[in-house]
């Protein structure tokens, strides 16, 4: 069994319910196409609910849809979509979200640029093409908005009045800024020695901002206990009790991945691993466009990608382990610093059966390749994009990914929020006096 310690934690989550709201205790909710939620171990179905474990064999559950199919509904759906918002609402029928998402106050995140970067091509031996998915350009700049939009709307379905999470920093900004929106109160909990940047950004918003002494890990593990305690009735923890459907958001990225390339499948996809949760929501994301009849069916490998400093999943992959053994961080890639990935297991199976790889770089390759990118392209990164591009780099290098396959690959915040990385070897050019002759005797004329 993969998952431990979970039947206490899915007890603590059903209580956590608030009583006076029967349609989140029956699971007669109005999230969309959502039908049920299913355990990825057993299959065993749960009503829709604030629940995370299945209660069968305590295994992670997920949000199983009843979707159209056939190409008349192929088409139809497709038509829909284009003619929808320019935010991941277009998908609506996809989500687990009501039919009316759209004209509720949400902070309506997605539909991101998908950048044509030739010049990082150039620069890597990439002749298939090249593209960055930029999420950097979402509310809070980083691509938690997605998840978090629809972990808003299950929280509203299900009566919650107080939204949480533990955090390594993008998603405590995440969640502040969409509870402000949906007029919901935030508590959210962090490391106590994150980025200043996202530290910041995660109280201005007004909520409860509190920080924890230890690591990412300690974090989740206070949350968790918080959900079974009377203090936490009423609270929608995204990445706890909500997780199945906050999860979903990640699917966005790979519905806009395809529609921006003219509905069809990248070859190959570099997607940064945290909990591992967006890899594998990505390749749901993917294979639901594949059932629909939506693109092409084709193969396609999924690659992820995590800072050396904190690779349980890469170095599980390497060994040939199906086990992630966790491992206490140590990395400047403080989004991605989770020792003990929760889907862990499940990016191992991705890439294996998509015949991609997991890979790490140093922080050093975590630094040039957030200058290259910059560089190349005009995308600063945070530490989590030079991950992603540091390891395209290293596996084109080592021959494991293709150059002639169309790539795409993930920068899923902005550079301004971890400006430490950079900053020790990133500064101007020349301090010089405000006249000519210095500007040559500095060597840039």
């Amino acid at each position: 069994m993969r998952r431990k310690g979970l039947a206490s934690m899915a007890v603590q989550t059903v209580a956590s319910t608030p009583s006076s709201d029967p349609a989140a205790r029956t699971g007669t909710v109005d999230l969309g196409p959502a039908a049920a939620l299913s355990c990825r171990e057993c299959g065993e179905r749960t009503p829709l609910g604030p629940v995370f474990a299945c209660e069968a064999c305590f295994g992670p559950l997920e949000v199983a849809y009843d979707l159209p199919g056939g190409s008349e509904a192929a088409e139809a759906l497709r038509k829909r979509i284009e003619a929808g918002p320019n935010n991941i609402w277009r998908y609506a029928p996809l989500l687990p979200v009501p039919a009316d998402v759209a004209e509720k106050p949400n902070v309506n995140p997605g539909f991101t640029k998908l950048v044509k970067a030739d010049r990082l091509a150039a620069e890597l031996g990439v002749t298939g093409g090249l593209h960055v998915k930029d999420d950097s350009g979402n509310p809070t700049h980083s691509f938690k908005d997605r998840v978090v939009a629809i972990a808003v709307e299950a929280a509203r379905a299900f009566g919650f009045t107080t939204l949480s999470c533990s955090s390594t920093g993008n998603l405590a900004g995440a969640v502040g800024a969409a509870a402000a929106r949906a007029g919901l109160r935030s508590c959210v909990f962090i490391p106590h020695d994150l980025e200043a940047g996202k530290v910041v950004m995660a109280a201005v918003y007004g909520g409860d901002l509190v920080g924890i002494e230890g690591t990412y890990d300690d974090v989740n593990r206070f949350c968790s206990e918080l959900i079974g305690d009377p203090i936490g009735e009423g609270w929608g923890f995204v990445n706890v009790n909500l997780r199945p459907y906050y999860a979903e958001g990640s699917k966005t990225l790979a519905y806009e991945i395809c529609e921006q390339l003219g509905w069809r499948l990248p070859d190959n996809l570099v997607v940064p691993i945290a909990s591992g949760s967006q890899l594998t929501k990505i390749d749901k994301g993917l294979r639901e466009l594949i059932s629909l009849g939506l693109v092409e069916d084709k193969p396609y490998k999924i690659f992820g990608a995590q800072a050396e400093g904190c690779s349980p999943v890469s170095k599980a992959f390497k060994d040939g382990h199906d086990v992630v053994r966790p491992v206490k961080p140590d990395t400047i890639a403080k989004s991605l610093a989770i020792g003990n990935p929760a889907d862990g297991p499940y990016v191992l199976d991705i890439a294996r059966r998509t015949g991609g790889a997991v890979e790490d770089v140093t922080d050093e390759q975590v630094v040039d390749a957030i200058k290259l990118l910059a560089r190349t392209e005009g995308i600063f990164a945070e530490t989590a994009g030079g991950v992603t591009v540091g390891v395209l780099r290293k596996l084109i290098e080592s021959g494991r990914l293709d150059p002639a396959g169309e790539t795409v690959v993930l920068n899923t915040g902005d550079g301004l929020k971890t400006l430490d990385a950079v900053a020790p070897t990133t500064g101007p050019s020349a301090t010089i006096r405000p006249t000519l002759e210095s500007f040559r005797e500095a060597g840039l004329a």
